[in-house]
């Protein structure tokens, strides 16, 4: 196999590296350039025909793509330690934040980075600015929503380290990388994001 990565400050390659280095696994990985629009080239297109990375390529001609497909494929194959959680309601319980995550958080803070920011001006056409701007309160309401969440908890779900504080922690950074750092008056988000960056996977 081989996994199709993207370095900073690409958020979902960053979810898989950070979840295999949380499982102590090793894949081979090729690096594709977002800055150099490696993602959008006629070789990485028929990888991925979205465009996107990342992408886990089969030696069969399989591919996987979406990070959180592909890092549930390697629990499956690496249980331990359980990072989309364990008994069903754990799983839902991860299974929800992960959702809040992406849906929430995700949604509008990609609004803001595809009609706002500079980087993607040249493949976002038109970039409406108006309307980009317009989705950063959503970004700090959603912070404000997860902030709440984690009052007394050192993780979302309560328990443990998981998929969705990878999520979370990939998307917070990312935002701050867009210009949305998190308020300092969010002091519970802002204590689990010491705790999460702390983790030696972080660095992955």
């Amino acid at each position: 196999m081989l996994f199709y990565d993207s370095a900073l400050p690409a958020p979902n390659p960053r979810r898989v590296r950070i979840f295999l280095a949380e499982k102590h696994v090793r894949v081979p990985m090729a690096q594709i350039s977002i800055p150099k629009a490696e993602h959008k080239s006629a070789s990485f297109l028929s990888v991925n025909a979205l465009g996107q990375t990342p992408a886990l390529a089969f030696d069969d001609g399989r591919v996987l793509t979406e990070s959180v497909a592909i890092c549930r494929y390697f629990e499956v194959l690496h249980p331990e330690p359980p990072l989309f959680g364990h008994g069903a309601h754990n799983i839902a319980e991860i299974d929800m934040w992960t959702r809040r995550i992406e849906l929430r958080l995700m949604t509008p803070l990609s609004m803001v980075w595809l009609h706002t920011h500079p980087w993607t001006a040249r493949i976002v056409q038109p970039q409406y600015t108006e309307f980009g701007a317009s989705q950063r309160p959503r970004v700090l309401a959603a912070m404000t929503e997860f902030d709440h969440a984690l009052d007394g908890r050192d993780w979302l779900d309560g328990e443990r380290h998981t998929i969705a504080d990878i999520v979370l922690l990939t998307t917070i950074d990312f935002a701050k990388f867009v210009g949305i750092a998190v308020p300092d008056d969010l002091t519970h988000l802002k204590a689990w994001h010491a705790r999460a960056s702390a983790r030696p996977s972080a660095q992955a």
